[in-house]
C-alpha cells in the first residue's frame, strides 16, 4: 500500500480534486491511510464510518429498505453508499466499502471475505467489484483497502 496513497493525492491534487470515503468492514481504515499522508487535507476531504446498518441510513441516506431487500453487505448497499458519500459532501469521488471481515458472520451464500466496493465520480454512475478475500481479518480489511485505493485510482486515472 505504500506507494497507493501518494499516487492517488497526486492525482487528486493535480486535477483540484477531493475524496470521501464511506466504510463499513473498513471501520475508516480508507481515511486513515489517506489521512497518514503529510498534506492530505489538500484532497481528501472526509470519511463517514457507518458500521451499521442505521448509521448507513442516517449518515449516507441508504434507503433501509434496500438493505432488508438485499442485505448490508451487497452491491445495491456498496452503490448506495457511495453515492450518498456524495450527496452528504462536496468531494469529487466517493469510494465505499462494506463486508464480512470475519471471524464470524458469515453464510454460505455470503462468505467470511466477502466484500462489495463502490466508486463514484461526481456526475458520473457508481461501479462496483465483488470479491472474497482470503486470511483472517486484518487480512480482509488490509487487502479491502488496497483495492478501494487501486480501484479509486485506476479510475481517477481513466477520467
Amino acid at each position: 500500500m505504500n506507494g497507493l496513497v501518494p499516487t492517488l493525492a497526486d492525482l487528486l491534487r493535480s486535477r483540484g480534486e477531493r475524496l470521501a470515503t464511506a466504510e463499513s468492514c473498513t471501520g475508516g481504515l480508507i481515511a486513515g491511510a489517506c489521512t497518514d499522508l503529510a498534506g492530505s487535507s489538500d484532497w481528501f476531504e472526509r470519511g463517514f464510518v457507518s458500521y451499521s446498518n442505521a448509521a448507513k441510513t442516517e449518515l449516507l441516506g441508504v434507503p433501509a429498505a434496500l438493505i432488508d431487500a438485499h442485505g448490508a453487505v451487497s452491491e445495491p448497499v456498496a452503490l448506495a453508499m457511495a453515492e450518498g458519500a456524495l450527496a452528504q459532501s462536496p468531494a469529487d469521488w466517493a469510494v465505499a466499502v462494506t463486508g464480512i471481515a470475519g471471524p464470524g458472520g458469515g453464510s454460505a451464500e455470503k462468505p467470511v471475505g466477502l466484500v462489495w466496493l463502490a466508486w463514484m465520480r461526481r456526475g458520473g454512475a457508481a461501479q462496483a467489484e465483488r470479491h472474497v478475500f482470503p486470511g483472517d481479518r486484518a487480512a480482509v480489511r488490509a487487502a479491502t483497502v488496497a483495492r478501494a485505493l487501486a480501484g479509486l485510482t485506476e479510475r481517477i486515472t481513466a477520467a
